[in-house]
């Protein structure tokens, strides 16, 4: 199957007048509106400082061919996704998700609220490579407008999936970090909404990211970690840029792995018989989960819209990657930070125990997440890693998944930027860091 060019694990990102030019976001808007032929698209970005700059090239070059825009705000990509979905339209949102502030990017949604397939960003591509475009004339271009309702429709479908009155009644203090990005808003008052006692840091909006870096690692929610030791919350919660994805702290001030906030919340979430679907990125905590649960673990390539899919086609109820990108499809088939967060919520005031102590039910292994940078073209460094390290089982899924006698490395180009990624696991924590340290050794000295 042909593979999309321009379109990488989450759509198009680059640097603002650099390799991601108002050309080309035009020429993408053209082509989806081409593409989508639909009467109308919705529109949303997050807070970036390049974020008007592109919704009007994209939205512009889609009005050309007669289409209508409705831009619904400044919030998450999944409250983009849900308008889409309970409008039956097609979307498209600008954002780079967690990339650093200096890149933006667009991101095409289906009328399903999904992210549109691989099959169908081939198709987009090649209508703008071809320029064969819907040109509307004069009197049929589209318009544009703006409809307020989409936030609170995002926000009241969240509040609508859990036990909102259960929630309410446990008095929980929150400590909440949306680190200037889309969730300014969207989340703190979600907290408000279910009676949280939230504490926000870093919601306001700025494109500049001032406050941390991007991606909710350990090391850019150093605020938030020191809150949380001072033990007066019940749980800590962070997002990335376009919040669809969701990261925690227990009570106690420790960081949560996305793989175990995964496990955790599927094994409170499954019953028997049922699926769950997730890259062969993630830990094997979840499998072991799946099992113990009777449920049936489907393993995919890396990304969230393979994984929704297969979700959706497995029917499936939970899924997710290890970064703290969760899917609940009986909310909608995406990555939805806020829907996370508030099935945490849920558990904890069902389970009426701290996080730390729920976390003690899963399965402990260690992973390191590395990068290195890539200089050469991918199947080139594939084969010579196969030649290298010969007599051991591999999986090509997705990259290179090496296996070795007491835990695995995951080898694989990011879609996002021009690094191999490089995840090591295993029971043992000196096995999972000698493992790591082996593999990106030799990449380094390709």
């Amino acid at each position: 199957m042909k593979v999309p060019q321009l379109f990488g694990t989450n759509g198009i990102r680059g640097v603002p007048n650099n390799d991601l030019t108002l050309e080309l976001a035009t020429g993408i808007g053209r082509a989806a509106g081409t593409f989508f032929n639909s009467p109308k698209i919705a529109m949303a970005r997050d807070t970036r400082i390049s974020g008007d700059m592109f919704l009007f090239a994209v939205a512009s070059g889609a009005m050309s061919t007669g289409t209508d825009i409705v831009y619904i705000g400044e919030l998450p990509t999944p409250g983009l996704q849900y308008y889409c979905k309970e409008n039956h339209i097609p979307g498209i949102m600008i954002t780079a998700s967690h990339n650093p502030p200096q890149y933006n990017g667009i991101k095409a949604i289906d009328s399903d609220g999904t992210e549109i397939d691989e099959e169908k960003e081939v198709k987009i591509e090649e209508i703008y490579e071809s320029r064969n475009y819907r040109m509307a004339d004069w009197d049929r271009i589209g318009n544009y407008s703006y409809d307020s309702t989409g936030i609170d429709l995002y926000m009241n479908s969240i509040i609508d999936s859990v036990n909102s009155k259960a929630i309410s009644e446990s008095n929980l203090r929150v400590a909440i970090d949306t680190g200037n990005g889309a969730s300014y808003y969207t989340s703190p008052e979600i907290l408000t909404r279910l009676n949280c006692h939230p504490v926000s840091l870093n919601a306001n909006p700025d494109g500049k990211f001032s406050s941390r870096n991007s991606e909710p690692k350990p090391e850019n929610l150093s605020d938030l970690i020191s809150i949380m030791k001072t033990g007066k919350f019940s749980i800590g919660i962070a997002h990335d840029g376009d919040a669809d994805r969701c990261v925690f702290i227990d009570e106690k001030g420790n960081f949560v792995d996305g793989d175990r906030s995964l496990a955790l919340i599927t094994k409170h979430t499954v019953k028997r018989g049922n699926s769950v679907v997730t890259p062969v990125s993630s830990s094997d905590a979840l499998s072991e989960i799946c099992s113990e649960k009777g449920a049936k673990l489907i393993l995919t390539r890396v990304g969230a819209p393979i994984v929704a899919r297969a979700m959706i086609d497995n029917k499936a109820t939970i899924g997710g990657e290890e970064n703290g990108g969760i899917i609940y499809g009986k909310h909608q088939y995406c990555r939805d930070g806020a829907m996370t967060m508030a099935l945490m919520l849920d558990l904890l005031a069902r389970e009426k125990k701290p996080l730390s102590e729920l976390l003690k039910d899963i399965p402990e292994y260690y992973m390191i997440k590395t990068s290195v940078p890539r200089n050469r073209e991918w199947n080139e460094i594939k084969e010579l890693i196969t030649k290298k390290f010969t007599g051991k089982m591999f999986d090509f899924t997705d990259g290179i998944k090496v296996y070795d006698a007491d835990g695995w490395t995951l080898i694989r180009p990011s879609g996002t930027e021009k690094i191999i990624r490089v995840f090591s696991e295993s029971k043992f924590s000196e096995k999972a860091k000698s493992y790591n340290e082996e593999y990106v050794t030799f990449l380094k000295n390709l």
